[in-house]
This record gives structure tokens, C-alpha cells and sequence, in this order.
């Protein structure tokens, strides 16, 4: 999980954003105990009641479960944590388009652009995976 935080955007929010792409990506996996607010308020540097709110608020979405005498486990809710990739993927897809518009891209452009840059990765990752 990403612990670097920025002054872009509040606090707590970075945190949730950094535990969504941790749940999305399966960094933390259905029903994982997550670490204690303490852990994870000295982990990331922040003051134990940010780190509370931001808890709270991924519990109010549903990401994250309390259970009263064992503590905080992520969801084992899976169509949850498929419509969050989704949600992430989309994002991500849409700042990339914008991106590249903002470079004078066109939509077919952007394409093209995106279907060989993947025909190039899989290249090295294959090249890189014969010779490793």
C-alpha cells in the first residue's frame, strides 16, 4: 500500500483512496484483518484520528466490516470489490484519455497509441521472461 501522501487533497481521503487501490488490486484480500488504527496511523504518519475517519468511512461504504472484539476485516462482498475495479479502471481510463487529448491526441489516436504500447510490453515482458 502507497503510504506517500500529498497536499492536493485532504488526508483522510488519501488514505481511503490508498486502501481502495489495496482492496481493488488484491493487495488486501477478502476478509484480511486489516491492521489497528494505531498500526496503521504510525505506518502512514498520521494523527490516529485521521486514520479513524478514514476506517469509518470505507466501513460506511462497505469495503471494510467491523467485527466488535476481532477488529476490521475488508469485505468478502466480491461483486463490492468488482464494481470497485471497475470504478478505478474507468477513472484511470478516463484521466489517460484526458491526458492524452490535452497532447493533441484524437480518440482514434488514443487507440492506436494504447494498442501498441500494449503489443510493446508484452513483447518485453516476454523477452524479459525468456532470458530471466
Amino acid at each position: 500500500m502507497d503510504k506517500r501522501l500529498h497536499d492536493n487533497m485532504p488526508i483522510y481521503m488519501q488514505i481511503m483512496n490508498n486502501v481502495r487501490e489495496a482492496i481493488a488490486s488484491g493487495e488486501l484480500l477478502p476478509g484480511m484483518r486489516v491492521p489497528s488504527v494505531r498500526d496503521l496511523a504510525s505506518e502512514f504518519e498520521v494523527n490516529p484520528n485521521t486514520m479513524q475517519r478514514a476506517l469509518n468511512e470505507l466501513e460506511r461504504e462497505g469495503l471494510l466490516v467491523s467485527e466488535r472484539t476481532s477488529g476490521r476485516f475488508v469485505t468478502k462482498n466480491s461483486s463490492l470489490i468488482s464494481e470497485l475495479k471497475e470504478k478505478l479502471a474507468m477513472e484511470a481510463a478516463d484521466r489517460f484519455r484526458k491526458e492524452m487529448t490535452v497532447l493533441g491526441y484524437n480518440d482514434n489516436d488514443i487507440m492506436d497509441f494504447f494498442r501498441k504500447r500494449c503489443d510493446t510490453v508484452l513483447m518485453e515482458d516476454s523477452e524479459s521472461e525468456r532470458i530471466g
